[in-house]
């Protein structure tokens, strides 16, 4: 288990999936959480996102003035990016490259800038349990641009991403799932739908940097942004309560803060 020193975060970063849709398939719901967040992850079209929605979703960005990301996946809309996929570092490479490209051009005509990219479902699992897959995804990213920030779960990999190959990384936290004692998420275990025990797990990361882990205890964490899933029927007012905890700030401007050259 990796040791933390005891830290209070002063600045995190909210963020959510945005064109998690594709044709008839629709989900309206995601909008609602753009009031809270302070940067959106734009789905590439792929696991989900038409060109219609990711043209609406850049649209509403802009609008709501939260800095966007490219949120990746794998080709896989029917089961919507959620079974794993083994493919060979240059395989990752071009699906990478093919997805963030395109988010970034998109961008392009709005006079806006991609300044992130998260993967999705399978794809984020896999870079939390396997480093050189992780690896590959980094050294794509860089490729597109040495300025996107990678973001993935908080942990031993996304770490050692950082400090081996000199990626820009954001190092996620949810406060609806459940941690095990090595900070890694428990996929077997139900969500938490509860609203005041999220927005006591939040305090709790923020005061510490902590999370409760399933064995009853706290695992101290690094992180830098917290996901916010428009699956949960409980987002909007963990959001909305949480902005009354800490009023979000994205990744990059979180960095300026901390360099000192703002307050």
């Amino acid at each position: 288990m990796q040791t933390l020193d005891r830290k209070v975060i002063k600045n995190i970063d909210f963020n959510c999936d945005l064109a998690q849709m594709f044709g008839v398939y629709r989900n309206d719901s995601e909008t609602e959480l753009l009031n809270y967040v302070s940067s959106v992850n734009i789905s590439c079209g792929f696991h989900a996102g038409d060109p219609v929605a990711i043209k609406n979703a850049l649209t509403l960005a802009k609008e709501h003035n939260v800095v966007v990301g490219a949120h990746i996946g794998f080709n896989d809309i029917q089961g919507f990016g959620n079974r794993p996929v083994k493919l060979s570092a240059e395989e990752i490479e071009a699906v990478v490259l093919y997805q963030v490209g395109a988010i970034m051009s998109f961008a392009k005509s709005f006079k806006m800038e991609i300044e992130h990219v998260r993967p999705h479902g399978a794809m984020y699992k896999m870079a939390a349990e396997d480093f050189e897959f992780s690896a590959a995804i980094a050294k794509a990213v860089k490729k597109c641009s040495q300025w996107l920030v990678y973001y993935g779960a908080t942990g031993e990999n996304i770490a050692r991403v950082e400090s081996k190959l000199n990626v820009k990384v954001a190092k996620e936290v949810f406060l609806n799932k459940i941690y095990n004692v090595d900070s890694s998420i428990d996929y077997n275990a139900k969500d938490i739908v509860n609203t005041e025990t999220s927005i006591s797990r939040l305090k709790q990361l923020l005061a510490a940097s902590q999370v409760y882990n399933n064995e009853g205890g706290k695992t101290y964490v690094e992180a830098d942004t917290i996901h916010f899933s428009s699956g949960a029927p409980n987002s909007v007012e963990v959001l909305r309560e949480a902005r009354n905890v800490i009023t979000p700030l994205p990744i990059n401007y979180k960095n300026v803060c901390q360099s000192g050259w703002v307050e």
